[in-house]
């Protein structure tokens, strides 16, 4: 699945609001899409790399980051609102969530 494909609510939580941190992060999010059958799926996924990466050492932040580490502060709230995204979205029934195709 390509990330055209997720919904305006859906792309506009995790997408837009990891690259509102760093365009770094933004890539991972998008490349997470290249594997999922559906929008559910890439939420079910993000929602689990987020809590991942919120428990990473320096050592495999600085991977993630290809040695750009943003502001730990800053990299943490952005991953909780990226989780609360996730819960607005998930509680937008599916038919009523829109979509540019």
């Amino acid at each position: 699945m390509d990330t055209d494909y997720l919904s305006r609510e859906c792309y506009k939580a995790i997408i837009i609001e990891a690259e509102k941190l760093s365009h770094d992060l933004t890539l991972h999010y998008g490349l997470l899409s290249i594997d999922c059958k559906n929008e559910d799926e890439y939420i079910d996924k993000a929602e689990q790399m987020t809590r991942e990466i919120m428990q990473a050492d320096d050592a495999e932040l600085e991977d993630l980051f290809w040695g750009n580490l943003p502001d730990k502060k800053k990299f943490q709230l952005t991953c909780t609102d990226i989780l609360e995204n996730i819960g607005r979205v998930r509680a937008i029934p599916f038919d009523k969530r829109k979509f540019d195709f």
